[in-house]
């Protein structure tokens, strides 16, 4: 990321690029209210309002994900795709969710409907962020994957199970948890925002510990950091 786009999205502010990233970062990677992040930053001698760290939630913390997903290894080839019900002032939304083999989170997108047209938006919304075709897509039964997947993408293998597809429902349990921390979302485009954002910011801080030592954890655990910081500061490590 460039120092200057950062400049300009820190012009305004009187805190420091660090105590903002930190916040975002509290928000995004713990199921932590504004209110609670106010109360340990004061703790710290920190003094701002919870209405602060909410503003700078939603204008940093995208930009920071996108600065995360352009530096993480190519994803793998084979996508396990799963929508999950969301109820939003008492109606019924669908988040639709897409990750490869190892659990890496490829894209949401909140929508209304799961028929054909919406498989069909989520498609193309992949297939433009990742800018290459799947080996295979592993889906549950529902036709709609099916129906869009003859229009958008004829070449895949197209795999449809619902006992294959646990990486991707398993990846809904820290939505679901989050969205009982912030007590339901408040709209579709709230949701989509929160979690657009969340996703890629999750996925940078929680390697798949069962795979390594304790020692490869802390070494692999100081590169995430060192580089969070170089996407949330413009600061590359000496």
């Amino acid at each position: 990321m460039k120092t200057e786009k950062l400049a300009s999205l820190y012009r305004g502010y009187r805190f420091p690029a660090e105590i903002i990233s930190h916040c975002v970062w509290l928000y995004f990677r713990f199921p932590l209210s504004f209110r609670d992040i106010e109360e340990m930053m004061a703790e710290r001698g920190v003094v701002l309002t919870y209405e602060t760290i909410r503003q700078w939630c939603l204008k940093c913390g995208q930009t920071y994900a996108n600065g995360l997903k352009r530096r993480r290894p190519k994803t793998g080839d084979t996508w396990h795709l799963d929508e999950v019900y969301l109820k939003i002032n008492g109606k019924t939304s669908y988040l639709w969710r897409a990750v490869d083999q190892d659990g890496n989170i490829l894209d949401i997108l909140v929508q209304s409907r799961r028929n054909k047209h919406a498989a069909k938006k989520f498609f193309r919304k992949l297939l433009k962020g990742l800018q290459y075709v799947p080996r295979v897509i592993i889906t549950d039964k529902l036709a709609s994957y099916a129906a869009a997947k003859r229009e958008i993408m004829p070449s895949v293998e197209h795999r449809q199970h619902k006992g294959l597809n646990n990486r991707t429902e398993n990846s809904h349990q820290p939505t679901r948890q989050r969205e009982r921390t912030m007590r339901r979302f408040t709209s579709s485009g709230q949701a989509q925002r929160f979690l657009a954002a969340f996703g890629p910011i999750l996925d940078h801080f929680r390697p798949k510990r069962h795979r390594f030592t304790a020692e490869d954890d802390h070494a692999l655990m100081q590169d995430r950091f060192l580089g969070w910081n170089e996407v949330t500061s413009g600061k590359t490590a000496a």
